[in-house]
């Protein structure tokens, strides 16, 4: 009889798999924080006009249910319930291009303005406001002045989905997307877009100071002065983008496992991607042309939800159109109280947050990136 094994059994369990919050729930917090955020917006500014009771009218008189408020205070009311609604579809607009990104990429790295789509929209938004400042005979669309908000919109979708199907190109090798190429050629594409744009700067400074204000501010991301033109624009831009969802989010599910795997389940990955990179385009082009470059917003969201719910595209991407206004419109609110009337543009703000996380993000996956 041999003697037992001095060596104990090990009583460790296998490791759990991380717990997820349910959609559901999930969607209910971001709601009603997202509430939260959209009164504080309401009631926030540079005006005393912080009563709930006088808001509530305003609002209803500007659906002509009422009447309007004595003086300013009803273009007040407007002027900031014009503002949220646009922040809203922005930050959701943005986040959503995000999820469709890293979604086809399969990379959590990737986001419109980590590879060059928020910096291409940009482009096409600034030559639109470029042919509308009086340049309409050098590019020989003389006709098309007439439909100002809806050139800006055209120009900066063309450029966005050139440029994302540009760097999809240059990123594949055998048919495979390199996450590294990806990020390489994102660096080099929005360098090159920066040149560009600092040359369009120039041609209307050169001609043009208020043209050049107007270009300039774009460039750094901006809320103020929005329409209601403004506001069905990018919301329209965004209802496109959401109605390409239920045709991709379950195959950018099976992406997970590689294109090769999908195409092997019988999942058209070049339509997937088509239409998928069409959406985040649309999306990206939309808030672009209606607020600027506001980076950042496409990456942290979908990260952050990810982690929190798991990476099904189905219960994602949807998460994606409430976790975006929070996160625009939260840091709207939270440059406002703390900075009052100073002109700190939101893209500016986005960038400050931005920034350190995505460099968080590359020493996170600093293991990964050494075997590339």
């Amino acid at each position: 009889m041999s003697p037992p094994s001095s060596r104990a059994p090990s009583l460790r369990a296998p490791s759990a798999p991380p717990r997820r919050l349910a959609p559901g729930r999930l969607a209910a917090v971001l709601g009603l924080a997202l509430a939260v955020i959209v009164v504080g917006s309401l009631q926030v500014g540079t005006s005393d006009l912080s009563d709930l009771g006088r808001i509530g009218r305003g609002l209803l008189a500007m659906l002509g249910l009422g009447e309007p408020l004595a003086g300013a205070e009803q273009t007040i009311v407007e002027w900031r319930a014009v503002r949220v609604l646009t922040a809203l579809g922005v930050g959701a607009a943005l986040a959503l291009s995000g999820g469709l990104l890293q979604g086809v990429f399969q990379n959590d790295l990737a986001s419109p303005s980590i590879i060059g789509i928020s910096a291409g929209a940009s482009l096409g938004a600034s030559l639109g406001i470029l042919i509308l400042g009086g340049y309409a005979t050098v590019f020989g669309l003389d006709a098309a002045t007439g439909f100002s908000p809806l050139l800006v919109t055209a120009c900066a979708f063309v450029f966005a989905l050139s440029i994302a199907w540009l760097v999809t190109a240059l990123a594949t090798t055998g048919g495979r997307i390199s996450v590294p190429t990806l990020l390489l050629v994102g660096i080099a594409v929005n360098a090159t877009v920066g040149g560009l744009l600092a040359a369009v700067h120039w041609l209307a400074l050169r001609d043009e100071l208020e043209l050049a204000r107007a270009l300039i501010t774009w460039t750094f991301g901006t809320l103020d002065d929005r329409t209601v033109q403004h506001a069905v624009l990018v919301w329209v831009g965004l209802a496109g983008a959401i109605a390409v969802l239920p045709l991709v989010c379950f195959e950018l599910d099976l992406f997970a496992s590689g294109e090769e795997d999908a195409h092997g389940l019988g999942v058209d990955t070049r339509r997937v991607k088509f239409l998928a990179l069409s959406a985040a385009s649309l999306a990206a082009a939309a808030a672009v042309s209606v607020a600027g470059q506001i980076a950042f917003v496409g990456l942290i969201v979908p990260h952050l939800l990810r982690l929190i719910v798991g990476p099904a595209h189905r219960a994602l991407l949807p998460l994606c159109l409430l976790g975006g206004p929070l996160l625009l419109l939260g840091a709207d609110l939270l440059r406002r109280v703390v900075w009052g009337g100073a002109e700190l543009q939101p893209g500016v703000m986005m960038s400050l947050l931005g920034g350190p996380f995505f460099l968080l993000l590359l020493l996170r996956n600093r293991a990964g990136i050494q075997s590339w």
